[in-house]
């Protein structure tokens, strides 16, 4: 549905008016990108205490011309537990059924989710929130930087800058794109191919407006695929399989017009193209996520089809499954070799939507004897829930979960739900701190759960046994040196007996039934330090 792996050259639109600022601390982390991926980690990481500082080989702009058109459940859910998605949500347009193919329909309403639809909005709103977020955390921001190259040993990463001087930080992440800088420096192979090729687009004023706010079809050779920009202009991608030209072929409003009417039926009176392009769109993934102290995330890793519209998501879920590690690691409240677990955790997502993207390509463009096996597939994906359950878990981001050691409770890795909490919050709200959040039994007494809030202060004056070792907090530290400023506690709103450790990326780190107080310190020192 969105998200394309070409970088076609495009005209910029000014960004909020920044200026590039030297920071008073050497930056423990270098970002190189400034992408959703790398603006979220940055953020993440400047909010955390860490001086980080963010590379960009552009000027100070950002396109108006976005690759991705689409936020998924869980990349909301992990907007909301930075306080962001409620601004998205304002500007995008949600859409509760999406449309694949064979009229295959999967219908979001019914996810475990808060977010039970696709936010439509261009990948530059998106952008423009996370950058606010970054500046005001503290990011350091130097454009016009482009990364030559980077050595490293084992006290940290040295970053070579054309035009400027070499910098120097403990890590180094690079979320710099399919074209990676970062990752040819550390000389990753990035194994694949290109899936679809000579794909065109086109930002156009429409004289027939579409009936549905995504519109999507595959006829024969052609596909077409039209959304919104929220300014007029649509945004059109299609590409049809008998014409495999290069990217540097120009194209023309004719040719769009015509795969568009081949696919869709009409082309809806395109006119007056601010841009047009043509790229072709690759299936690609490192063999690694992380080389010493240097790690990749988003596009720099992993580049799939636009299909599903999975790629800015996939890319905001490894920023933060990464940032509140290297966070924790840099702090000194966690070991090195949590940092492994981000290669364990991510890299197995990355492959499968590879592959689960890339198949609803080809099952959309399918022909010959394939129509047969999509229909019996189309079939039964409408009739067996366990089956339309994982692909809806798949495409929205929701389905997934980490390795659990041998032995641990079933919940270990999985990802949690937005939570009901005695005293009206929700879990997403409590997780706002970056910090983690331990989800304990509720009190006996009724009274006290009415009165108990995640955003008081003081919980000593309660009679909750966790509240009195593990009092609640809602300050955000610049530099967390207590287990106290970097833990949570709240209550479940129901009667539910399990305790959760829950990590600052909203998925369990330890569980247990009826836990004592002993079982919860042991775990508390097992993941917190």
């Amino acid at each position: 549905m969105t998200g394309t792996t070409g970088t076609p050259g495009t005209p910029n639109a000014p960004r909020t008016a920044h200026t590039d600022r030297s920071s008073e601390a050497t930056p423990r982390v270098i970002v190189v990108g400034s992408g959703p991926t790398g603006l979220l980690l940055a953020g993440d990481l400047a909010a955390a205490g860490v001086p980080v500082t963010l590379l960009e080989k552009r000027p100070h702009k950002i396109s108006n011309l976005s690759r991705a058109f689409v936020l998924h459940a869980r990349a909301l859910e992990q907007l909301d537990a930075r306080g962001l998605a409620d601004d998205l949500e304002a500007v995008g347009r949600p859409i509760a059924r999406m449309n694949l193919f064979d009229g295959l329909t999967l219908d979001l309403g019914a996810l475990p989710s808060r977010f039970q639809h696709v936010l439509v909005l261009p990948q530059y709103e998106v952008e423009k929130v996370l950058e606010r977020r970054a500046v005001e955390a503290g990011v350091e921001f130097r454009y016009d930087h482009e990364v030559t190259g980077l050595t490293q040993d084992a006290d940290g990463v040295t970053v070579h800058v054309r035009g400027h001087a070499d910098l120097s930080a403990a890590y180094v992440v690079g979320t710099d794109g399919m074209r990676s800088a970062v990752r040819e420096a550390v000389g990753l192979p990035f194994p694949g191919r290109s899936a679809i090729r000579s794909v065109v687009l086109a930002d156009v004023l429409l004289a027939e407006r579409p009936a549905t706010l995504l519109t999507a079809a595959a006829v024969g050779d052609a596909f077409a695929f039209l959304a919104p920009f929220g300014d007029g202009y649509y945004r059109v991608i299609c590409w049809h399989r008998g014409r495999d030209v290069p990217d540097h072929e120009p194209v023309d409003l004719d040719e769009i017009k015509e795969i568009t009417r081949l696919a869709l039926g009409r082309d809806y009176g395109m006119h007056d193209a601010r841009w047009m392009s043509r790229f072709h769109s690759d299936e690609r993934q490192v063999p690694s996520y992380r080389v010493g102290r240097v790690f990749l995330a988003g596009d720099a890793a992993h580049v799939h089809t636009p299909a599903g519209g999975q790629g800015m998501n996939t890319g905001l879920q490894d920023a933060a499954n990464l940032s509140w590690k290297l966070a924790a690691v840099l702090h000194g409240h966690a070991a090195p070799d949590l940092l492994d677990t981000y290669q364990s955790e991510r890299h197995p997502v990355g492959r499968t939507v590879l592959r689960s993207s890339g198949a609803i390509v080809r099952l959309a463009m399918a022909k010959g004897w394939q129509l047969p096996v999509r229909a019996a597939l189309t079939t039964a994906l409408g009739r067996v829930g366990p089956a339309r359950r994982k692909v809806l878990g798949q495409v929205t981001g929701i389905g997934y979960r980490y390795p659990a050691p041998r032995g641990a409770h079933r919940l270990t890795g999985a990802r949690v739900p937005d939570l009901a909490l005695a005293g009206g919050g929700r879990l997403y709200e409590a997780l706002r701190g970056g910090r983690f959040v331990l989800v304990t039994p509720g009190s006996p007494d009724p009274a006290a759960d009415r009165t108990h809030r995640t955003d008081r202060k003081d919980r000593t004056d309660r009679t909750h046994p966790m509240d009195r070792t593990y009092p609640t907090h809602r300050t955000n530290p610049t530099h967390r040196t207590d287990r106290a400023d970097r833990l949570t506690v709240v209550r479940w709103a129901s009667d539910r007996r399990t305790t959760l450790l829950v990590r600052p990326d909203g998925y369990v780190a330890w569980a247990a039934e009826d836990a004592q107080a002993p079982d919860v310190e042991r775990a508390l020192a097992t993941h917190l330090g």
